[in-house]
């Protein structure tokens, strides 16, 4: 039997929990996740931001990002491996590579627009926006990679579906631990922020953990 679409799914999440975010879990370990549970675990890790200039009556931006977390991969990869019948052991390689992945760094699935096309596109030298992962003490971290997605693929629209005809996609790429050595999200963060910034205005899109024990 076929699944639901995940917009039915995600319409009738968000109804009952009043579409307000609630504190998610960094911590690494196994989870007990079926193919139904991905629509409630990518919205648990989604976030929107919307601002608007009234003087030129435009959006200033309207950016969704979908932060690819430990969780996340994990329920990702159930999915994906149902949907596509791999093998339990394709599965498996999978899932050790995704989150094998997750330690070495912090992955974004972003789709923004904004008053200006060029302006928009994070990749760009014209790019309105700088953007930035910032942790609870303030500290700043620039990504490591910003790659446009010009032609989202089936997956990136069922998977994700804030991708649409009206946004540019892109999938942001930040460090777990910067030159420094300094963890770019710290054991026992209670939040984390990414923001896109500049002439434009300023978004912050902001998760709220459940702390790690640091010890």
């Amino acid at each position: 039997m076929r699944h639901a679409s995940l917009a039915m799914l995600l319409v009738a999440a968000c109804a009952s929990s009043s579409c307000k975010p609630q504190p998610i879990t960094m911590k690494p370990g196994a989870r007990t996740f079926t193919p139904d549970s991905y629509p409630s675990v990518w919205e648990a890790w989604t976030r929107d931001k919307e601002s608007f200039a009234w003087k030129e009556l435009a959006h200033e931006i309207f950016v969704s990002a979908t932060f690819e977390s430990w969780e996340f991969r994990w329920a990702y990869v159930v999915r994906y491996a149902y949907d596509y019948s791999l093998a339990p052991e394709a599965r498996d390689e999978m899932l050790q590579a995704s989150l094998a992945s997750s330690r070495q760094e912090h992955r974004f699935f972003v789709t923004l627009s904004g008053m200006d096309f060029k302006e928009s596109n994070l990749a760009g030298k014209t790019s309105a926006w700088r953007v930035l992962l910032i942790d609870p003490e303030g500290n700043q971290t620039v990504p490591l990679l910003i790659e446009r997605v010009r032609r989202p693929t089936a997956v990136d629209r069922v998977y994700f579906p804030q991708v649409n005809p009206y946004r540019q996609t892109f999938r942001l790429t930040f460090p777990a631990v910067d030159a420094d050595g300094r963890k770019t999200i710290p054991d026992g963060a209670d939040s984390l922020i990414l923001r896109f910034t500049g002439a434009r205005g300023r978004a912050d899109l902001r998760w709220r953990l459940r702390p790690s024990p640091t010890g």
